[in-house]
């Protein structure tokens, strides 16, 4: 059976949710426009009419994707714009604007509007730059997936759903970002510096010869050891020690296992190698440690 999506638009109350998730969906819609038909369509509440003559300024901040027919777009940053199927668009809180479909063509736009402290400070950190507010590659980066699932909860008006339609509203501007982000052109260095922490994830309990590593990856190793430090916080094998040290405070949180027994699942070469390795990095030895931890959880480590 084909899904058929309805044309539809609700406005959502602003709730207490706002302030425990950090965002809310504050309006959704979706509504095919026919050719030669009035734009917008009319019942939205009157400080979201929009008239092409004039414009329109909004308080939230706005993702359109238009999956049909075209038109054109113009914002305070950006002169009109064509807008063609497998676009999207953003609108910008307090950014005056205007857009509408081409009267011979129509479009279908999915839309949706979320405003929060997480919106705020995306915006704040130029995530989605004024002058970037139309994109292509709207419908190859999953956004018309996301978007769809939004109205479908949206429209089952369901109690308690706010989290979940800001979760969703969440992924929705993440896709959005990566559109205006645009492919990634990693430089050689950085991407070997990632393939090599992929790599150090996997194999930690190993030993690596980061200089033999770092010519595998074809970089020379002190521009390694440089990217590598300032990607992650650590030199290439302090990172190694890291990744040990995680592993092996989470099973000594979980067992009763002696320090030399932890310390060869995880690479260390004796328990006295672990236990001042987790000195050196915790300020506290493994034992009191573990005392301390046994304390506080009113038992004993894997009872």
């Amino acid at each position: 059976m084909t899904f058929t999506m309805e044309d539809y638009f609700r406005y959502f109350p602003t709730s207490p949710e706002l302030l425990k998730w950090g965002l809310a969906l504050s309006a959704s819609g979706f509504t095919r426009v026919p050719p030669h038909s009035a734009y917008p369509p009319a019942r939205h509440p009157d400080d979201y009419r929009l008239d092409w003559n004039h414009g329109r300024v909004i308080e939230a901040l706005q993702v359109v994707l238009i999956t049909g027919g075209g038109g054109w777009l113009e914002t305070r940053a950006m002169k009109q714009q064509r807008v063609e199927a497998g676009m999207v668009f953003l609108l910008l809180p307090h950014a005056w604007h205007r857009y509408r479909p081409d009267p011979e063509s129509g479009w279908v736009e999915s839309w949706i509007e979320v405003r929060g402290p997480v919106v705020d400070g995306l915006l704040g950190r130029d995530v989605f730059p004024e002058a970037a507010a139309l994109q292509r590659g709207g419908i190859d980066q999953g956004i018309e997936e996301t978007l769809n699932r939004i109205h479908l909860l949206a429209g089952a008006d369901e109690p308690g759903d706010q989290p979940e339609l800001a979760a969703l509203a969440l992924q929705v501007l993440a896709q959005c970002a990566r559109a205006v982000a645009g492919p990634s052109r990693m430089s050689r260095i950085r991407r070997a510096v990632h393939r090599a922490e992929r790599y150090l994830n996997e194999h930690y309990r190993e030993p690596v010869g980061m200089e033999s590593l770092a010519a595998e990856l074809g970089v020379a190793y002190s521009h390694f050891r440089r990217a590598f430090r300032a990607h992650t916080g650590f030199p290439p094998w302090r990172y190694v020690i890291h990744l040990r040290l995680i592993r092996a405070r989470a099973l000594m949180a979980a067992s009763n296992a002696t320090l030399d027994d932890i310390a060869a699942q995880t690479g260390f070469s004796s328990g006295f190698h672990l236990s001042s390795s987790f000195k050196q990095a915790y300020g506290i030895a493994p034992d009191p440690w573990r005392k301390t931890l046994m304390t506080e959880a009113g038992g004993s480590p894997g009872s």
